[in-house]
């Protein structure tokens, strides 16, 4: 059920990034100021854009099941090999 939440919370968060980066990058002052504002709102998203496709990604997989442990000691077995 948790997927579902990673899977919402990743565009969700793209989404708020480039709202700010729309007000910031207006806010900003003409000139240098705006370029060096639009910049780094650039090097931002292209930072986090990945990150929100892998929260989707990770949340397609845990509402898979995919991360669910379904024998007991599973992972302490994979851990001592």
């Amino acid at each position: 059920m948790l997927g579902l939440l990673w899977m919402i919370l990743g565009p969700a968060a793209v989404v708020f990034l480039f709202m700010q980066a729309r007000e910031k990058t207006g806010l900003a002052a003409e000139g240098v100021a705006r370029t060096n504002t639009a910049l780094q709102w650039g090097i931002i998203l292209f930072i986090f854009i990945p990150i929100g496709i892998g929260l989707v990604i990770f949340g397609y997989y845990a509402l898979k099941g995919e991360y669910d442990v379904s024998e007991p000691g599973l992972n302490e077995e994979k851990i001592a090999e």
